[in-house]
C-alpha cells in the first residue's frame, strides 16, 4: 500500500520530548552553525563555506581570486545546503524574522556564485575551472548540488519563495544536458542526487527531473563500469592518496537490479538506495523495488548494529561481511543512520510495513540523537558501542572513534544533517494515502490530515510508553498505527472502548476505520518493560554478551554511574528494572538497573587464577546520552555470567 509523507508544515510539535529537540536545534544548533559557516568561532575547526561561496562569485564577477584561496573539501557547499534545509524546516515552526533574512542572504550570494549554464559549485569555480564535470566518482558536484536541491524545495514549501528553487532548477537543467545528451554513461560517485531529483520534480512538475533520476540509476554499474573508464582518462585526483578503484565502494560493481548485499561507503549505498526505492514507487518497477527488499534485508538482519548504526570498519566508511559488527572499532557514522531512516521512510512510501518503521525509530532515537551532544553544540561524526578513553581515539586501531564529541569537522557532513532531520521529524512521522492516515513514528504535537480532521498527540515518548491522539474535525476515514516489534503487550483504544488488534493489525499497523468525530481519542499503550537483548551467535564481537533495551531506546553503561566499566558483567537470568523518571539526569532519562558482577583484577597481565567476582548494581542510561558527562568508560554489550 503506497503512501506520501506530510507536508512539514503540516506539523507542529509540543513541548515534549521531540518538540524540546527541535527547540535546541532552532535556538541553540543553528545560529551556532551559522557562525561556524562564517568563521565567526574562532576555537572551533575552520569551515570556510560561505566565504567559498562568496569568492565564486566575486571570480564570476571579474574579482581577482587565487584557487588556493578555496579552502576545505571539494564537498564543502553541501554543509551550507543542509544548513539552509535545516533552517527552512525551522521556519516551519513559526517566523523568526532573524534566520529568515540570513537564509535569503546567503541564497542571493549562491545565485551570484552561478554560472549562466546553470553549473554552480564553488570548488570548480574557484580552484579548478578547467575540471568540471571531469571527476564524477570522486568530485561530488552532483553531490553538491543534490543537496542543494533538496534545500531548495524545503525552503520553497515553507516560505513559498522560489530563488533558491528557481536556482537550483536551471542547475539541474544543467545537469540534464550534461548526463543525458553528453555523458550519459556517468552516474554519481556519491548518491544523493538521485533522491534530490525527485523532490525537485515533485516541487516543481518538471517531468525531465524524474527521467535524469531514474537515468542516474538505471546506467549504475552497467558495463563497460563508467568509473573504470573514467580514471584511465584522468590526469588528476580530487583527493591527496586516492586508492585504487574499488566498485563495491561506490555501489557500481553490479546494475542496481542484480545487487544483492549492502556494500562499500555506507551513506552512499543507503542515499543511493533511497534513490531507488522512490524511483521505484514513481515508476512502478517491481524489479527495482525487489532490490531494495534485498538490500533492505542485507542491512537490517546482517549488517546493522543494535542501535541503528551501520558501516563497521572506518576503512572506506563502509559494510564489510555479514555479521562483522565490532563494537570499539565501528564505523556508524551519523549520517549513515539518517540515510537509513530515508531509506526506511521510502519504503514505507512503497509498502506499509512495521520493519521499516521499526528500523528508522531505532536509527533515530539512537544513533542519530547519539550524534549530537544534548546542549547542541558537540557532534560525533563515529558512533562507538564501546570506548575506553586512553585507546579510543589514541590506539592507530581507534582513532576515528573518539571518547568525547568534537565541536566541529573538517569533514562536516553530520551536524547539519542532524539539524535537518530533527527539524523534519513530522515528515517521518506520519504518512497519508487516499484510504489511510499512518502513524509511522510517536511524537508529541499536532498534525493536519488531508482527511478533513487533525491529531493532537501527547506522548511521553520514548521514556513512557503512552501515545494519546484526540480528533479535531470529523471524516470517515482510517487511521493506522504502528505497533512496534519491541512492545510484546501493546494495548488501542477509541474512546476508551479496546480494540481487538489481533483482528486489526496486519504487517505491523492497526487499522482503525470509522467516522471519527471531534474529540474522539485513539490511546496506545506500549510495553516499556526493560528487556535484555542477545546478538546472533553468528556476530562474534557480542558472543556470550548482552545489551539492554526499553522500548525504542538501546541502553549503555557509563563509568560515570558504575566507576570502570570493563570489569562489569551481567548476572545470568538476571532483569532489569527502570528506575523511576530523572527529569535533571541527562535532560530528562529513565534510567535502568540490572544486577551483575564486577570481576575483580589481579593485577597481573595473565593469571591461572580465576578472578574475584564481587556483587555489583549495574546502572544503564540511553545510549543517545553518552558521552555527555566528559571522558568516560562506556559498553553497549556486557558480558553475561
Amino acid at each position: 500500500m503506497k503512501s506520501n509523507r506530510i507536508s512539514v508544515k503540516a506539523f507542529h510539535a509540543d513541548d515534549s520530548f521531540a518538540g524540546r529537540v527541535q527547540k535546541l536545534v532552532r535556538e541553540e544548533v543553528l545560529p551556532y552553525q551559522y557562525k561556524i559557516l562564517n568563521d565567526a568561532l574562532p576555537d572551533v575547526e575552520k569551515s570556510h563555506a560561505i566565504e567559498n561561496i562568496r569568492l565564486a562569485a566575486k571570480k564570476l564577477k571579474g574579482g581577482d581570486v587565487k584557487p588556493e584561496e578555496f579552502y576545505g573539501m571539494v564537498f564543502q557547499d553541501s554543509d551550507v545546503a543542509k544548513w539552509i534545509e535545516a533552517a527552512a524546516y525551522a521556519l516551519a515552526a513559526g517566523e523568526n524574522p532573524e534566520l529568515e533574512k540570513a537564509v535569503d542572504e546567503v541564497i542571493a550570494l549562491y545565485g551570484e556564485s552561478q554560472h549562466p549554464d546553470g553549473y554552480v559549485d564553488s570548488y570548480f569555480t574557484v580552484k579548478a575551472p578547467d575540471k568540471m564535470w571531469t571527476n564524477i566518482r570522486e568530485a561530488h558536484e552532483l553531490y553538491c548540488a543534490g543537496h542543494m536541491m533538496e534545500a531548495a524545495v524545503a525552503y520553497y514549501e515553507v516560505t513559498g519563495k522560489r530563488s533558491l528553487l528557481d536556482i537550483m532548477s536551471k542547475n539541474a537543467d544543467c545537469i540534464y544536458e550534461q548526463f543525458m545528451k553528453k555523458n550519459t554513461r556517468a552516474c554519481p560517485g556519491h548518491p544523493e542526487v538521485e533522491l534530490a531529483l525527485m523532490r525537485l520534480w515533485r516541487a516543481t512538475g518538471c517531468d525531465k527531473y524524474k527521467a535524469l533520476a531514474k537515468h542516474f540509476v538505471d546506467v549504475r554499474g552497467q558495463a563497460p563500469n563508467y568509473f573504470m573508464e573514467e580514471e584511465k582518462g584522468r590526469d588528476w585526483n580530487a583527493w591527496t592518496g586516492t586508492v585504487e578503484l574499488d566498485t563495491d565502494y561506490t555501489q557500481s560493481t553490479l546494475p542496481v537490479r542484480e545487487q544483492k548485499d549492502a556494500v562499500g561507503h555506507a551513506v552512499r549505498a543507503v542515499y543511493l538506495y533511497t534513490g531507488m526505492a522512490d524511483v521505484a514507487k514513481e515508476t512502478g518497477d517491481e524489479e527495482l523495488l525487489a532490490a531494495c527488499r534485498r538490500l533492505w534485508d542485507s542491512i537490517t538482519q546482517r549488517r546493522m548494529y543494535v542501535t541503528g548504526g551501520i558501516g563497521s570498519t572506518f576503512m572506506g566508511e563502509a559494510f564489510t561481511v555479514d555479521y562483522d559488527l565490532p563494537n570499539d572499532t565501528v564505523y556508524a557514522e551519523t549520517c549513515a543512520s539518517i540515510g537509513l531512516m530515508f531509506f526506511a521512510k521510502q519504503m514505507l512510501e512503497n509498502e506499509h510495513r512495521g520493519v521499516y518503521g521499526d528500523v528508522m525509530e531505532r536509527a533515530f532515537h539512537n544513533t542519530v540523537l547519539a550524534g549530537m551532544q544534548l546542549d547542541g553544540k558537540r557532534f560525533f561524526y563515529v558512533n562507538p558501542l564501546e570506548s575506553v578513553p586512553g585507546v579510543s581515539g589514541v590506539a592507530i586501531t581507534h582513532r576515528q572513534d573518539l571518547p568525547v564529541r568534537p565541536q566541529w569537522y573538517a569533514c562536516a557532513c553530520c551536524p547539519p544533517n542532524v539539524a535537518r532531520v530533527v527539524s523534519s521529524l513530522g515528515e517521518y512521522a506520519y504518512s497519508e494515502n487516499e484510504d489511510a492516515f499512518f502513524i509511522d513514528l510517536f511524537v508529541g504535537g499536532t498534525v493536519e490530515t488531508q482527511k478533513g480532521i487533525a491529531l493532537t498527540c501527547k506522548t511521553d515518548f520514548p521514556h513512557g510508553g503512552t501515545a494519546v491522539y484526540t480528533v479535531s474535525g470529523a471524516a470517515e476515514t482510517t487511521i493506522a498505527v504502528r505497533i512496534p516489534a519491541w512492545s510484546e503487550n501493546t494495548a488501542l483504544c477509541v474512546n476508551g472502548e479496546a480494540v481487538d488488534l489481533a483482528a486489526a493489525t496486519e504487517d505491523g499497523y492497526a487499522y482503525v476505520r470509522r467516522a471519527w468525530k471531534d474529540g474522539d481519542t485513539l490511546e496506545l499503550t506500549l510495553d516499556m518493560t526493560s528487556h535484555v537483548v542477545y546478538a546472533s551467535p553468528k556476530v562474534a564481537a557480542d558472543t556470550g554478551k548482552a545489551c539492554v533495551q526499553r522500548g525504542a531506546l538501546v541502553y549503555c553503561a557509563e563509568e560515570a554511574d558504575n566507576g570502570p566499566v570493563l570489569p562489569l558483567c551481567i548476572r545470568d537470568g538476571a532483569e532489569p528494572k527502570a528506575l523511576a523518571f530523572e527529569p535533571e539526569t541527562l535532560g530528562g532519562i529513565v534510567p535502568v538497573t540490572i544486577a551483575g558482577w564486577e570481576v575483580q583484577d589481579s593485577g597481573a597481565l595473565y593469571s591461572t587464577k580465576k578472578p574475584a567476582l564481587v556483587e555489583k548494581e549495574i546502572r544503564l542510561i540511553p545510549y543517545y546520552t553518552w558521552a555527555n558527562r566528559g571522558e568516560n568508560q562506556m559498553r553497549v554489550w556486557l558480558p553475561v555470567k
